[in-house]
Order: structure tokens, then sequence, then C-alpha cells
């Protein structure tokens, strides 16, 4: 009995131990099955892709930043922004000090230790206008957990670096594993101010990203294949004026070096390195002399303004005047001056301080080509206001067109007139009674009353409520309400006072006739100037005359463009032009025969109204070469604030040109020269 049991045990426990043999040999199976079929998936499907992936691992490009081109002015000789070369320290880290596990990194005492001797050293050899650097400032400049970039990539420690810093760390390099001395460049601006707000600033690219243009370089740079190409957010970009407008012209191609680089991402050496590739320089249409002249005109008579009495008052409210000289032919823009103006040498680091903000945070902007809105906007007008007289020209023209009156009719101005169901009545300034007179009269008198009744009424009462749609057509016509396209970034198409709903269309055509409802960038007034000029050519206001590379080499030159072209009769045009004769004291002694148009717009500014100072002119007037515009916000009459300011920049440009083709400065030295 005892030995069947025993055999009966020992059966069970053979099948006991075939039955683990089993499991064990089909969970082997499986196992192994499994392994190959993820071995042949990573063989023949994953396969090239990880191949690439470890290939692209293996080499990493370090951007060098490019090397940004010369904005000039228009001789190719004067700088108004240029790069100087600064020393900069970086550091690339061959370790990982990173957190572990959310906790701080045992070896963070090496690195550590490092920032404190970094410190010690700027301490030692900075100049007195250099910042201080903490250690923990530096510690999060060096970007231990990669936060701000990949681990490979060297580190930006700190700019501008002084002679004694520099030779200091070339001295000790082998002391601070990592650190390397790199030549980079950093943005400076002619002292001068000239023309500030034309050519613009730079910001680092980190800080552009509100911008769409960079935006878009941002999601390009996560895909980009150039290493050219690729921004680096420490890099200064153009954020306003010429250095937005041309980026991709001046900024040229950064380099790079090769490094390459183990399976943590960091790196083992340098496979080898790509130059940078300098930018174009930009050679602009602005010259020196006639905009610092331009500017300190618009400054000299902003002051006179304040202590000079004006049609039996002083104007201390006019503080900003705004300026544009045009060349007819070229519509080149030879000035641009948005006064007052500042130091562009304040963004040079990239930044600016709250201090320095406050003190241009209403004067950085470009008031010829935008609204331009003063610190204590409800009590002052903005950069951008109503035309006023310096729009009866155009009105003439419209009223010869549509076949109101001919060059010939004559208007018995009795110094008033009314319209509308409540008889609204408006007369002449000073209430000045002219008489008989023809159309080019009432543009040399500045007959309110004759554009009333002989434009405003009659487009009226041709059209109806459409007249204001035909009045805007012929506005748009001469590039007013509309972009003028200049080569500036964030220009202002201007208000059309007229489209608002609080009038009768009839009030809105009969002010709209003597320049009170529409509202144009002195830009704008410009281009319609050289209209009136060239009889019709709208011409592309340009700030560039042409590109060159570093050898000095033109690679582009910007050619002249006519934008559109308004088809009036030449008599109409010699009828407008021979209005434009209006007296101004200004110009007395002037050596030109030239077309002129004083304006004054009255607006309502904090429950007070105000005049604001406009003039426009050509000259010569039967060869034109220079058409000017100025505004002189809450300046009183044109003829006495926006005037002087337009007969400085004529004779800066007749010293510099010559407005007979003949540069007078040229003939003030041979003059020198034969009297010696």
């Amino acid at each position: 009995m005892k030995k069947h049991s025993n055999e009966k045990d020992e059966l069970a426990d053979k099948r006991r131990f075939s039955y683990r043999m089993n499991v064990f040999f089909f969970a082997s199976f499986v196992i192994f099955s499994v392994i190959i079929v993820r071995l042949a998936f990573l063989q023949f499907v994953e396969g090239p892709e990880l191949s690439q992936e470890e290939a692209s691992n293996i080499t990493k490009d370090v951007p060098l930043a490019p090397v940004r081109g010369t904005i000039y002015d228009s001789t190719g000789t004067v700088k108004l922004a240029y790069s100087k070369p600064i020393q900069s320290l970086y550091l690339t880290l061959y370790k990982n000090y990173g957190d572990v596990d959310g906790q701080p990194n045992p070896k963070i005492g090496e690195v550590q230790e490092m920032a404190t001797r970094l410190h010690d050293v700027f301490e030692k050899y900075k100049t007195p206008n250099s910042e201080s650097l903490t250690v923990d400032q530096i510690m999060e400049e060096m970007d231990l957990n990669s936060r701000k970039a990949n681990g490979f990539m060297p580190r930006l420690i700190k700019s501008d670096l002084s002679e004694g810093e520099v030779a200091y760390f070339l001295q000790h390099k082998d002391e601070f594993k990592g650190i390397q001395i790199v030549e980079e460049s950093v943005r400076y601006y002619d002292p001068d101010t000239v023309a500030v707000q034309s050519i613009g600033y730079l910001k680092k690219f980190k800080s552009s990203k509100t911008l769409k243009k960079y935006k878009e370089v941002d999601e390009a740079n996560k895909t980009q294949t150039d290493p050219g190409l690729v921004y680096t957010e420490n890099e200064f970009v153009g954020f306003d004026g010429l250095e937005l407008q041309y980026q991709d012209k001046l900024r040229g191609k950064s380099g790079y070096t090769s490094v390459d680089v183990d399976l943590r991402n960091l790196p083992e050496g340098v496979a080898g390195t790509t130059p940078p590739q300098k930018g174009y320089d930009l050679i602009s249409s602005i010259n020196k002399n006639v905009q610092v002249k331009t500017e300190q005109a618009i400054m000299d008579q902003l002051s006179w303004l304040h202590r000079n009495p004006v049609s039996g008052r002083l104007h201390p409210n006019a503080k900003t005047g705004f300026a544009v000289a045009m060349e007819v032919d070229t519509g080149k823009v030879v000035a641009a001056a948005s006064m007052p103006d500042y130091d562009t040498n304040v963004w040079r680091t990239g930044s600016i301080s709250t201090e320095d903000y406050d003190k241009i945070k209403y004067i950085y902007q470009n008031g010829t080509i935008r609204g331009f809105l003063p610190s204590d906007s409800k009590k002052r007008a903005e950069s951008v206001v109503l035309l006023g007289s310096t729009i009866k020209p155009l009105s003439v023209l419209i009223g010869l067109k549509e076949g109101f009156f001919t060059t010939n009719s004559v208007y018995i101005d009795r110094g008033s007139t009314t319209f509308g169901g409540d008889n609204r009545r408006v007369q002449n300034s000073s209430g000045h009674v002219y008489g008989a007179m023809y159309p080019r009269d009432a543009i040399r008198h500045s007959s309110n009353v004759f554009m009333i009744d002989e434009i405003g009424k009659k487009l009226y009462s041709r059209y109806g409520a459409k007249g204001v749609d035909v009045w805007d057509k012929y506005m748009e016509q001469f590039g007013l309400g509309i972009k003028t396209g200049v080569d500036l970034p964030n220009e202002w198409a201007g208000r059309k006072e007229y489209e608002s709903e609080t009038e009768s269309s009839l009030t809105k055509l009969a002010y709209a006739s003597f320049g009170q409802q529409g509202k144009y960038t002195t830009m704008q007034l410009a281009q319609y100037t050289v209209m009136l000029a060239n009889k019709g050519k709208r011409m592309e206001p340009q700030l560039v005359k042409e590109f060159r590379d570093s050898e000095g080499n033109v690679v582009e030159k910007v050619k002249p463009k006519v934008l559109s072209t308004a088809d009036f009769s030449d008599a109409y045009w010699n009828e407008v032009q021979r209005g434009m004769a209006t007296e101004v004291s200004a110009f007395g002694g002037f050596p030109y025969d030239f077309a002129r148009k004083t304006g004054t717009s009255t607006q309502n500014i904090g429950g007070k109204l105000v005049d604001n100072g406009v003039f426009i002119a050509f000259a010569p007037r039967n060869n034109p070469k220079l058409a000017v515009a100025v505004m002189i916000p809450e300046g009183g009459f044109g003829s006495n604030s926006a005037a002087p300011v337009a007969r400085a920049i004529f004779d800066a440009y007749d010293q510099e040109f010559g407005l007979d083709g003949v540069p007078k400065k040229n003939k003030d030295k041979e003059t020198e020269t034969s009297t010696q």
C-alpha cells in the first residue's frame, strides 16, 4: 500500500515538472518572438528614421551672430546707423548641472564656484558705465536646466567686456572650462539724432515677437534647414523704421560652428566653423545736412511761437512740428522730421529703462506717417491735423473737372455764405470780402465761401448724399485717406471725418471743400504737393536710394515709382499753380519763383478752438525740383508758424543740391577761392 502511494506521488511530481517545463518553453517562445518582431520592426520600419536622428544628433550647428549692414545718408559717406565690434563672454557647459528628479544637482557646487569667480573678475575689471552682475544673475544666464537653449549651445554671460576683462580671461582661459571670448557687434546711431524715427532702432529677437514678422521667423526657426537664416533669442533685430523695413537685407546671414555632441546633448568637440555674412549697406535718400537743418528749424520755430505773439497771442501749446521734403521727379524723401526727437542710442542694449522710456514715449514714434498723440492729448492736438486751406488747390481742380466753372468763370465773393436748413454761416478768414475773382484768385486769397458755393454745394446738388463718395474718390486719387506706399512700417492712412454720421452730407461737403473734414499725415500732404507740382503723378515716397555689398558694389538701385496718375486738363493744372501765390513774409528775398499755399485748420481741443499751422510749397514754379509740407499743431496761422520752416528747408536743399541744379555750397567755395 505504501509502495503504491509513493509511485502515485512520483507520477504527480513528474506531471508538475512537465507542466512547468511546458510553461517555461512557451514563455520563452513568446518572449523571443516579441524580441524578434521588435528587432525586425526597428530594422525595417524605424531603422531609417532612427539612423537619420542618430546622424543629426552627432553634429549640431551653433549660430554665430550676423554682421548688420550700415545705414548711410544720401551721400553714402555719413553713417546714420552702424555697428561696432564688442567682446562678449560665452560659456559652454560640458557637464550636466541641471536638476535631478526635481532636486539640485550634486555637482552644482562646481558651477557656483565658477559663477563666484566670474563675478569677482567682473567687479575687479568693470568700467564705470558697465552694470554689475550678481552671482545669482550669472547663474541664471548659465541656464543650467537648458530652458533657454539646448545643452550644447554657448550661454551669453556678459556683453561689451572691458579691456581688462578680455585680457584676464584670455590669460586664464584654462581656469574657466568652457568660456569663450566672442567678437560681436553693437548698434550705434549718429549722435546728431538724424531722422531717428525714420531710421528706427533694434531690440532683441526674444522681445520682438509681438511683431508679425518675427512671429513668422520664430515659427520658421523650428524647421529652418539653412543655419544662416536661424535667429537666436539674443540676436538684435530691427523693430521700427528702416531697421525693420529692410531687416532681411541689413541682417546678412548667421555664421555657425558645427559642434559634435554626445547622447546627453552635451558638446564633445568642434567640427568646423562657417563665418557670418555681412548684410547689405543701405544708402538712404535722407541728406544729413538738409535733415538737421529741418529739425533745427522746427525747434527754433516752436521756441519763437512761445515767445512772440501771432494774431495777437502766444502759442505755448505748439510743442510739436512735422515736415517732409520730397523730390518732385523721383519721390525721394530728402528730409522727414518728427520733432522733438530723441537719441536712439537709448535702445543700444536691446531694452530701455522705465525712466528713459517715460521721457520718450510720446515722441519716439514717427509723427510724419502716424497719428501722434501728445502726453496731454485731451488738451493738445495730435500730429495729424486738418489740412485747412492747403486743400483748396485740389478743391478747385475738382470744380474744374466736374464742370462747375471754367478757368475764366468769375465769382463774386461777398465774405460769407450760408448752407443747410439751419442756414449755417461760414465766412472768410477775418471776414475778408474779395469781390470778383477767377478760380486762381480763390486759391490765392484762400476764399472759404468760393469753395463752399462753387464746389461743396454743387457736389451735393449734383450727387446728393453720393457727393461724399465722389469727394472721397478725388481725395484718394491724390493720396489723401490712403497709404502713400512709403517704405516705412506701420503707416497710417489718415482719418476721413467726412465719413462720420454726425453731420448731413451737405455740411460734410461744405466743410470738406475748405479743408475741415480730413486729417492726414505730413507724408500724405507732401505726396499730394508733389502731384500738384508734376501735374498728377502720384510718386511713391522712398527713403532708400540703393543697397551695396560689403565690397561697396551696388547690388540694387531703388527706382522711382509712379503709383497712379490723376488725369486733368493741362489748363486746369496751370490755373491751380497760378493760384498758389499767397503772400508769405517768410519767403522774402527767396531767389526763386515758387508755388505755395498756406493753411490754418481749426479744431476743438479740450473744449477750446485752436488753430493748426499748415503749409505746402514746391520750387521752382516752372521746373519743380522739391516739394515741402509742414505741420505745426496749435501753431496758429500757417503763414506765420509753418512757412518759416519750409523756407529753411528750401534754403538747405539749395545749398546741397541747388534748386536750379547748381549746389550753392560749391558756388560759395568758388567765391571764397576767387577772393583769396
